[in-house]
């Protein structure tokens, strides 16, 4: 409210100076975007909790995927060596009866 106090000197000092048509064009600018940048600030002010809350939820996905993803390369580290055996066995066999008929 204060601000608007302090408006209406300024306008009634501005007409009576008798500004020029570009003069008051600025100043309009100016009040225009002025205004457009309360409007932000207040919608910025109502819609913060609300885009806190998705930041939030896309953190705790990302979080999740991530815990997905150490679990599934555990899996997979543990299921290599088996594999490794599965094949140095077969190897041994192998290469134990080329060597007995070979012999």
């Amino acid at each position: 409210m204060e601000t608007v106090q302090e408006l209406i000197p300024l306008v009634k000092e501005m007409i009576a100076q008798k500004p020029s048509r570009r003069l008051v064009k600025v100043y309009v600018l100016g009040g225009v975007l002025a205004l457009f940048g309360v409007v932000l600030v207040l919608v910025e002010t109502v819609c913060s909790p609300f885009t806190a809350a998705s930041r939030l939820r896309d953190e705790e996905a990302a979080v999740a995927e991530l815990r997905a993803a150490r679990e599934r390369q555990a899996l997979q580290t543990q299921a290599l060596p088996e594999k490794g055996k599965q094949h140095e066995d077969t190897l041994c066999s192998r290469a134990l009866s080329n060597r007995q008929h070979a012999s």
